[in-house]
């Protein structure tokens, strides 16, 4: 065990007070790390050691030299000295550690000898790494185990004291130690890793980030694509793995089998969900009757594997990013970057990988459903604005854009074409946005078309609204209905059918009748956001 790798190690605190971490100290190796108290260790020592000590046997200045001396003659790796007895380290030892270049850690009052002896033993621990049987039980138990990739890599974490993660390529915590890396360190490593995929240098990849060393090494056979390399996984392993012995090589060699093991199994759930998800575009397309969307969807085989079986609230997201000088940017790498971003199990609005299903529409738009917890908070396109940008401009080139449409919740079959219609306007008026990466939702759209009012002429302005509205005032006046309230209030629900017909205390067929009328009277088709737009156009002007 090299002594960088101890000082790395977040959980105990140590800090190296002298000499500086030149020359070579960092790679000094440790091989023992017995306790000692006395004031000439010397017969106890054989080199390589790492001496713990408390500090018992120092009283004054003087008292450091001559056991710093002894140190220094057997050889020893580095001295630890725990500041509980003194409240620090004494000076006369720095200065005495400093002479004779042997690296002194300071070790906090709140962490024990026990917590250091027993980390260093475990990575020392090479009689059991070392034998062919111990390896082979190890083994065993790593494929036998269920609980995942999180429980195989703490188990390599226990078993030798490696830190082991699973980044994907776009820097992504799949699994392994908490808390996860820096957003920076991660986004760092994963650059490095897709800079030698698309050089093609061997595996692992070594990348030096402030002064922790990394091994990268990919999990599974890479294909070719944008949007399959920003969807690889990697092993990410917080040391140099050239140092390690070949049993450590064989184990982690191993353990990247099992995670790509794990990762087929991933893509296949995804496969089936971006399969369900073209599906479920076509059918919005189609003229199916939106009651009969989820019986269809229910009968396919994407469904069963992907566990749905009835409408599940959702909002829709449309994107389409540019290149200036070579075109649009893929769709199919984006659509990986947006599932990337979006995923965020612990954010106001928490999103796993499950409950996303994304697909390309015919227009090589990037369309994702997302499933949003009922009831509970939704994808907010401010929110949404700030988190993309943050996430995909790491990934954008200096002049790439993207222009990300949302839609308000769809909670029932009925509304699914309309917030589809509406995501797919959001995202033109995203496109004349001024940043990199622009998001646009349904009050956007009213905020843009209201701001508007103001500079057309009041007659002008009157007179479209008797137009629009004329037909449902009269029919309300000569037969005593409320068609003009009731298209207020589905205006107001985001034409969200079940939300107005709880507010007016109205069944949804009733509902449904209302709204038929209006259109009959109006000639406009309310399921057009271009039709509700104008109509709350003509209820503002009026």
């Amino acid at each position: 065990m090299r002594l960088r790798e101890l000082l790395d190690v977040d959980e105990l605190g140590l800090l190296l007070v002298g000499p500086d971490a030149g020359d070579g100290v960092m790679d000094r190796a440790i091989r023992a790390v017995p306790t000692i108290d006395l004031a000439d260790p010397g017969r106890f020592l054989t080199g390589g050691e790492l001496v713990l000590t408390g500090l018992a046997w120092w009283r004054e200045d003087g008292d450091a030299e001559s056991f710093v001396r002894v140190l220094d003659r057997a050889g020893v790796t580095a001295l630890a000295a725990g500041e509980v007895e003194h409240g620090r380290v004494p000076d006369d030892l720095v200065r005495a550690c400093r002479r004779h270049g042997l690296p002194l850690i300071a070790v906090r009052p709140e962490t024990s000898f026990t917590a250091i002896t027993d980390h260093v033993l475990r990575r020392l621990h090479r009689q059991d790494v070392g034998s062919l049987a111990a390896v082979v039980e190890r083994h065993r138990r790593l494929l036998t185990d269920q609980g995942g990739p999180d429980s195989v890599l703490e188990l390599l974490r226990n078993s030798l004291g490696l830190d082991v993660r699973v980044l994907s390529a776009t820097g992504r915590q799949v699994a392994g130690s908490h808390p996860p890396l820096r957003a920076r360190t991660a986004v760092a490593l994963s650059a490095r890793y897709l800079a030698a995929r698309r050089a093609r240098e061997a595996a692992p990849h070594r990348v030096t980030i402030g002064e922790r060393l990394y091994s990268l090494v990919p999990v599974g056979d890479a294909t070719a694509g944008e949007a399959a390399e920003l969807g690889d996984w990697l092993l990410v392993v917080a040391a140099d793995t050239s140092d390690l012995p070949a049993t450590d090589v064989e184990l982690l060699d191993r353990i990247a089998e099992l995670v790509a093991d794990a990762r087929s199994a991933h893509e296949a759930g995804k496969a089936a969900l971006n399969d369900l998800a073209r599906r479920l575009l076509d059918l919005l397309y189609s003229r199916v009757p939106a009651d009969e969307i989820p019986i269809r969807l229910s009968s396919t085989a994407q469904a069963l594997v992907s566990e749905c079986y009835t409408w599940q609230r959702c909002q829709f997201v449309v994107a389409k990013g540019e290149r200036p000088g070579s075109g649009p940017i893929p769709a199919p790498a984006l659509r990986v970057l947006l599932e990337e971003a979006l995923i965020q199990p612990d954010g106001p609005v928490p999103v796993s990988p499950d409950d996303i299903a994304a697909t390309v529409d015919d227009d090589d738009h990037a369309v994702l459903f997302v499933l949003v917890p009922e009831p509970g908070p939704t994808l907010d396109h401010a929110a949404l604005q700030q988190r993309l940008s943050a996430v995909l401009a790491r990934w954008l080139g200096p002049a790439d854009s993207v222009s990300i449409g949302l839609s308000s919740p769809v909670d029932a079959p009925g509304n699914a074409r309309r917030a589809l219609d509406d995501a797919r306007t959001a995202l033109r008026l995203a496109h004349d946005g001024p940043d990199r990466v622009t998001v646009r939702g349904p009050d956007d759209l009213t905020s843009h078309i209201l701001s508007l009012l103001p500079l057309i002429p009041a007659a002008t302005r009157h007179a479209f609204a008797a137009r629009l509205l004329g037909p449902l005032r009269d029919h309300d006046s000569r037969h005593r209905t409320d068609l003009l309230p009731t298209l207020e209030a589905f205006l107001d629900c985001d034409a969200s059918w079940t939300k107005c017909a709880a507010r007016l205390h109205l069944h949804v067929n009733s509902l449904r009748h209302r709204i038929t009328r209006i259109e009959h009277l109006t000639g406009r088709d309310l399921a057009r956001l271009e039709t509700r737009l104008d109509f709350l156009a003509a209820l503002r002007a009026g």
